[in-house]
């Protein structure tokens, strides 16, 4: 079965590596974005460019979003509701609410087209290694339609239901990891008013049950061994909040994502905004 035409929207760093593993995977990619690459780049990638969304809709059997936020997806998704949309499936794989891809099903369903949410978990070295975890909600018809893409990222793929479910689980998985941070930061500050050093807290820590893969990855940044980003400080911000507004809005309690976000908002203040987010537990680890 021939394979189908698949369309970025958004060519950041999640954007470019969905791109350039869904071409070497023998997809004919073609992408968007407000600040698109230099031609050479986009040849370099495998990628052709379209000039605008209206253009890459047409070219495009299944339009994949890569975007910040809530306002990014809907400006996109109301420049895509147009009658070139017709019989197109569009994936968001950003993290944001639910209740975007929710709140503008029907209206793209009047038009002949499907929405499904399909956020992923880990960074641009992990889709170029084809090993992240994807989070999808909608529709069987449209899972099975998006599978042979899905297949080509992630070795780690959960129709977790229906429409907007994908990213109630993104946020879900998030906040375990934005909990895993904050525990790990007041770990490091009572160990060391306790009298051990960082680097003893988290030689113990790094071999006890403890130690999660994440917290394992991470270890060379909150030694200050490398300044490498895998996720900055400034989208665990981004992605906090949008946790926080949710639980907000269902009434659900949840503190340790409230000093989680006070913590990464500390890092970004102190000029830490496009480090690492593990920088917010390498501060603590550094302070005398």
């Amino acid at each position: 079965m021939e394979k189908q035409r698949v369309g970025i929207v958004g060519l950041g760093r999640m954007g470019s590596a969905m791109a350039r593993r869904l071409s070497a995977s023998g997809f004919a990619v073609t992408g968007w974005s407000r600040r698109p690459p230099e031609a050479p780049v986009a040849a370099e990638m495998g990628i052709a460019l379209a000039p605008d969304l209206a253009a890459l809709s047409q070219v495009s059997d299944i339009l994949i979003l890569a975007l910040i936020d809530d306002q990014a997806v809907n400006a996109v998704l109301d420049a895509l509701a147009a009658p070139t949309i017709r019989s197109r499936l569009v994936v968001d794989t950003s993290t944001v609410s639910p209740d975007v891809l929710r709140g503008r099903a029907e209206e793209f369903r009047r038009l002949g087209a499907s929405l499904m949410d399909a956020p992923v978990s880990g960074g641009p070295d992990m889709v170029m290694a084809g090993k992240v975890g994807l989070y999808i909600g909608g529709s069987e018809t449209d899972y099975r339609r998006f599978l042979p893409v899905a297949e080509a990222l992630s070795d780690r793929i959960h129709h977790v239901g229906g429409l907007g479910d994908g990213a109630a689980a993104k946020l879900v998985n998030n906040m375990m990891l934005m909990g895993l941070w904050q525990s790990l930061k007041e770990a490091l500050m009572l160990g060391k008013k306790a009298g051990l050093s960082a680097d003893r807290i988290l030689d113990i820590l790094s071999g006890s049950p403890a130690a999660s893969p994440a917290f394992k990855s991470r270890l060379p940044v909150i030694r200050g061994e490398t300044e490498a980003v895998g996720f900055p400080v400034s989208g665990a911000i981004k992605d906090a909040r949008v946790v926080r507004d949710l639980a907000a809005r269902l009434e659900v309690s949840t503190p340790a994502i409230s000093a989680s976000l006070a913590s990464f908002e500390a890092a970004a203040a102190a000029g830490f905004g496009q480090a690492d987010l593990a920088t917010m537990v390498r501060l603590v680890a550094d302070a005398d």
